[in-house]
């Protein structure tokens, strides 16, 4: 715009003048850009780009080769591309990066007629999460810079890389059978000394298991009923709001929690026990679904925003796995964990009073908390209240703020917590349970 509003004052400036060669070289000028204008889109409609791979699911550690090939369909050579793959900032960051990139993403390059060239470039899975890979971003224009056209030419790829699971000894957060009467669904374990009932008999009844005066009462053979004596599996309560996650803590904090929740998960079903989860985080999935990114960029500015990745936004309602048995739950938490991204909108709180009627009463509620406010306390207490069986997994909680929040769960007669600082205490973390004598320290059973 700013080349045409010149060549109009420069005309209008040799019209006044009566000076015919300044006329001229307006005239040539305008017409330059004319024709640097048609060739440069026409050229840029004749490139077209593909990607492979389209998605990735990787463990953390390896690596994917990421390929975007780029035709030149028209019958005009090119002089000039540029061609460059974006990532999103929060991946490259220079402290505790996400991935890290071997090769060149950013090219340039001449094509000749019905000519090809290849972006080609390694991305190594550093940590955990749904990262976006791409679009590719083209820029060009005529051989003068007058002009220059950018394009958005293919659509991102994803790369899923998954939280990893460290083995768990001993694993101990089984609850005793909680206060109230509670119908459960499995009961595994029974405690003879609790009567719940009688039945009558069966066949393959044991003799032990008779009730001889009710069946000497009503002549017909009758059988006692056991109360359980513990819970078989748990529902993980993930606590992942922005508040609990502080910029100078990330992303240790919250990686922590989810390889936490995910090594808990493998334990469980390892033991082929029930387990589900239940967390008031944002799944990035559903972030790529709803915002998109911009094809047509006017300028490189919005042609790189097209592969911007969006901060810590609301969210309010939670992500909910199931609490049932077999082996592809753990498959199942560790996606959803790997594309679990804090948010601003569900407290943990208001998370409970979502989602408290898909938490079974048959498994221990177990909660991992990043920082326990007073009313995540009451919440959770409300629970224990209720008959749910609850224990409590702290999340590097700073040593100035664990005697506050050891308090506010003892208050509410919360007395199994467990405080991790680091993936080193995972193996150990059903054995380590806060002992509250010494005081707020953590003693091994």
């Amino acid at each position: 715009m700013f080349w045409w509003v010149g060549a109009l004052l420069m005309l209008g400036l040799a019209l006044v003048l009566q000076s015919g060669l300044l006329a001229y070289s307006m005239y040539a000028l305008a017409a330059l850009m004319l024709v640097s204008r048609a060739l440069a889109s026409r050229r840029l409609n004749d490139i077209h780009a593909s990607r492979k791979p389209r998605s990735r699911v990787l463990e953390t550690g390896e690596t994917a080769i990421i390929r975007v090939k780029v035709v030149n369909r028209g019958a005009a050579p090119v002089p000039w591309l540029l061609l460059e793959d974006l990532l999103p900032k929060s991946a490259l960051r220079h402290r505790d990066p996400s991935l890290e990139i071997e090769g060149r993403r950013l090219k340039l390059v001449m094509l000749a007629p019905r000519g090809e060239t290849e972006v080609k470039y390694r991305v190594r899975a550093l940590r955990r999460g749904y990262h976006q890979i791409g679009p590719l971003v083209v820029e060009h224009g005529d051989l003068f810079g007058l002009y220059r056209r950018f394009k958005v030419l293919t659509e991102p790829a994803f790369i899923l890389v998954l939280p990893k699971v460290i083995p768990v000894q001993s694993y101990e957060l089984a609850s005793r059978r909680p206060v109230g009467e509670i119908r459960l669904a499995h009961r595994l374990f029974e405690d003879p000394t609790l009567l719940r009932g009688i039945r009558a008999y069966e066949p393959g009844d044991p003799l032990r298991r008779i009730h001889w005066r009710a069946t000497a009462r009503t002549g017909v053979l009758q059988c006692k009923l056991y109360e359980p004596s513990c819970l078989a599996g748990s529902t993980l309560l993930l606590d992942f709001h922005a508040d609990g996650y502080h910029r100078q803590g990330e992303p240790f904090r919250s990686d922590l929690a989810v390889v936490a929740a995910a090594s808990l998960v493998g334990a469980l079903c390892g033991l082929k026990q029930q387990v589900g989860m239940i967390t008031n985080g944002r799944d990035a999935a559903e972030r790529v679904r709803t915002e998109g990114y911009e094809l047509e960029p006017d300028s490189r500015v919005e042609a790189r925003n097209a592969g911007r990745e969006p901060g810590v936004r609301e969210h309010l309602h939670p992500v909910v796995l199931p609490t049932r048995r077999g082996e592809e739950q753990l498959a199942r938490v560790r996606e959803i964990l790997a594309r679990l991204e804090p948010q601003q909108g569900l407290t943990l709180e208001q998370l409970i009073a979502t989602a408290q009627d898909r938490i079974p009463r048959d498994a221990t509620v177990l909660c991992l908390l990043p920082r326990v406010t007073l009313e995540a306390a009451m919440a959770i207490g409300d629970l224990r209240r209720q008959g749910y069986a609850v224990s409590v997994v702290l999340i590097a909680i700073p040593e100035n703020d664990l005697p506050v929040a050891l308090a506010r769960l003892t208050a509410e007669r919360l007395l199994d917590v467990r405080h991790l600082r680091n993936e080193d205490q995972i193996p150990l973390l059903c054995g380590n349970q806060v002992d509250r004598s010494s005081p707020y320290a953590v003693s091994v059973e």
